[in-house]
């Protein structure tokens, strides 16, 4: 069995993440990651989005068991003890995925302060709440509330810049995200097999892990990400297309029949995204080289100040799209990974088969060198 710092720091059984993947609900998955030995996270930004957005909204309220009509503070309370009590037989570990950039500070912090609440006030959860992960922001001033309150403090960061600010910040493990990845994201395309490394010796020490998320998807990607020094990985896409995900039918489906060059880069909530290619989303691509090129450039904009609105627009249809069935106008989140995705197991399944072929590939290197 593989051991590496990531599974004694956590407790987890193998040393893998499964992705937060926000904003859509993922309370089921992450019960079900969490209770197969890996780490479970929590999407919790569908939370901000009730009036906007109320697909998602609903569907994370409904997934967790929580009162649509609550506010959101006490929806995550709700969801937060759930998954403690369907993981603590198993002894899964999980914890919320909490967006920090600015104009969310706000919700960010009633995010963090509901995790630690709810642990105070139920001292049995710090058996399996045991990590806050926080993203898409920066992570300065985030410390002494999180790791005050006794969590493991990880964050994702798209380049060694971001890492060292991560470093600086206090983090416990810091993810390094390939551009290879689903959904959001970076500006600036930098991709796992330079990304990996290049983190990895710019702050891996005693104090601070690596993770690597982007392009991992199974045995021979994780023996990889290992071999690059990485204590760990992030996986997203894989775990999205499997029997337990809580992502819409068409969705998963969706992963599984993508085929080679099955992704693309166009415009998303935050800023790029990378979507699974149909024609709905090579649509959606030429629409943002017009209106948002920054997206192909590497210059960052916003929706918040953009005159034509037609491209949040045209991604809120596709997502509703999504959960209504309706294929001809449904757009779908998926990393690069997507296409070497056949199938749709349990997770638990794949998560021992991942483990099984990582081992072999590990233990049968040396037999490949000649000598």
């Amino acid at each position: 069995m593989i051991k590496t710092r990531l599974t004694e720091l956590l407790g987890i059984t193998y040393p893998i993440m499964q992705a937060g993947m926000g904003p859509f609900s993922n309370n089921n998955l992450c019960v079900a990651a969490a209770n197969a030995g890996v780490l479970g996270l929590l999407s919790t930004s569908g939370l901000f989005n009730k009036k906007d957005k109320p697909v998602i909204y609903n569907a994370f309220c409904d997934t967790g068991e929580a009162n649509r009509d609550d506010d959101m503070a006490t929806v995550l309370e709700a969801v937060l003890k759930r998954t403690h009590r369907l993981v603590k037989d198993k002894k899964g570990v999980f914890g919320p995925n909490v967006m920090v950039s600015a104009e969310l500070k706000e919700y960010s912090k009633i995010m963090i302060d509901t995790a630690i609440r709810v642990r105070e006030k139920n001292p049995e959860m710090k058996n399996t709440l045991k990590v806050i992960y926080t993203s898409a922001g920066d992570p300065m001033g985030w410390g002494d509330m999180i790791k005050g309150a006794g969590f493991t403090w990880i964050h994702i960061v798209p380049s060694v810049r971001a890492a060292l600010r991560a470093k600086k910040a206090g983090v416990d493990v810091i993810v390094a995200s390939g551009h290879e990845g689903g959904f959001h994201t970076h500006w600036e395309p930098l991709h796992s097999m330079v990304l990996f490394p290049a983190v990895v010796e710019a702050v891996s020490d005693e104090k601070t892990l690596v993770v690597g998320g982007g392009g991992v998807g199974d045995g021979k990607t994780l023996a990889a990400t290992l071999a690059l020094g990485c204590d760990g990985a992030l996986m997203g896409t894989r775990f999205l297309a499997t029997q337990e995900s809580d992502f819409p039918p068409l969705w998963k489906q969706a992963v599984v029949d993508a085929t080679d060059r099955g992704t693309l880069v166009a415009r998303g909530y935050v800023g790029p995204a990378r979507w699974l290619r149909n024609p709905r989303s090579e649509e959606h691509a030429v629409n943002t080289l017009k209106k948002s090129p920054g997206v192909f450039l590497g210059t960052p904009d916003s929706y918040t100040t953009m005159e034509d609105t037609s491209l949040i627009e045209y991604e809120d249809e596709s997502i509703r799209a999504v959960y209504e069935g309706d294929k001809k106008k449904a757009m779908m989140a998926g990393g690069e990974v997507a296409q070497r995705i056949t199938d749709m197991p349990k997770v638990e399944d794949m998560v021992r088969n991942i483990m099984k072929e990582a081992e072999e590939i590990l233990a049968s290197l040396p037999k490949k060198f000649l000598r």
